[in-house]
């Protein structure tokens, strides 16, 4: 009941972890990340909780869901703020007595997980704690346009991306296509015959246009971790057309074969070696979530309500901290 009830504010916590942290981490060359996390629960009664996808099952199942904000920088990491999502049947009339029980705002309106991320970053950046040169985010996030296209133009980001993202190599003429004297006349923008066609970045992987190059991308416990990465200008592909401008595809090949794509709207400019950079400074976060949920019982509480989610939050941050 302390933590659903008590009259204390978990942003102004929240807050004051903030500006004890920055002091530590903080570095002109920041990421800011994100990244949501799962907690799987039994029942209909907590706040948020629906049958919806749990990275830690790996499947759809019952389960609360959270979006995080994090901070990476060459001095360290930590998370900065968060909130539930609530899935949209929450908000329909015959949920409102659950709502009620579980103290969720009275004007809060549903929101997707990119609203959600929007807003949190907002938020972080307003404070001015934690510059940042650039954006990090999973492939929940890095496969919305929408969400990419509403970032702040002060950073540059670096997204992961699915291995079916479609792009094109070369920006293709587009056009109608020519009327061929019977039926309709075309009415849909297309690419025009004999243009290039778009392709999955997982195509793009196994082709010859690659060049891996081996580097050291981290240092682990047992030494080195080596890696083969590559990197291409390409345009993304939305409904089978090129979008307006060229950015960078960073591909990255484990030692157990395993390919990674990110996409990042960086400088044509921008070295290798910075992106290399960028590309290890969004992991980090998972890194939190791990240890959260390892040491610090970030997954562990039996809280329902929505303020007391949000406090258990606060108290992992500080605990992390």
């Amino acid at each position: 009941m302390v933590m659903k009830s008590y009259k204390w504010d978990h942003l102004t916590m929240q807050e004051t972890h903030q500006r004890m942290l920055a002091p530590l981490i903080a570095s002109p060359d920041g990421m800011i990340t994100i990244d949501p996390s799962e907690f799987p629960k039994k029942g209909n009664e907590s706040v948020g909780v629906a049958r919806q996808y749990c990275g830690n099952l790996g499947k759809v199942d019952n389960c609360q869901s959270g979006v995080f904000v994090g901070y990476t920088s060459d001095k360290g990491y930590g998370l900065l703020a968060c909130r539930l999502y609530m899935p949209e049947k929450w908000f329909s009339e015959e949920q409102k007595k659950r709502r009620t029980a579980n103290l969720v705002p009275e004007d809060l309106v549903f929101e997707t997980k990119q609203q959600i991320a929007l807003k949190l970053v907002d938020d972080v950046m307003a404070t001015g704690l934690f510059p940042a040169k650039w954006l990090g985010a999973d492939a929940s996030f890095g496969r919305d346009l929408e969400f990419l296209n509403s970032l702040p133009e002060t950073l540059s980001y670096f997204v992961s991306i699915p291995s079916d993202t479609q792009v094109f190599i070369k920006k293709p003429r587009t056009g109608l296509p020519p009327y061929k004297g019977r039926g309709r006349r075309p009415t849909k923008i297309c690419v025009l015959p004999g243009q290039p066609q778009p392709q999955t970045v997982a195509q793009l992987a196994k082709s010859n246009r690659i060049s891996w190059k081996p580097v050291v991308v981290a240092e682990g416990a047992k030494g080195p971790i080596i890696a083969k990465v590559a990197r291409m200008r390409i345009y993304l592909s939305r409904d089978g057309l090129p979008e307006a401008d060229e950015q960078w595809l960073f591909l990255r090949k484990n030692a157990d074969g395993q390919v990674k794509f990110a996409i990042s709207n960086a400088p044509k400019n921008i070295s290798m070696a910075e992106l290399i950079k960028a590309s290890t400074m969004r992991w980090p976060i998972e890194q939190c979530f791990n240890e959260g949920k390892d040491q610090v019982g970030m997954d562990y509480y039996e809280h329902r309500s929505w303020p007391a989610w949000h406090r258990h939050m606060t108290f992992v941050f500080l605990a992390l901290h």
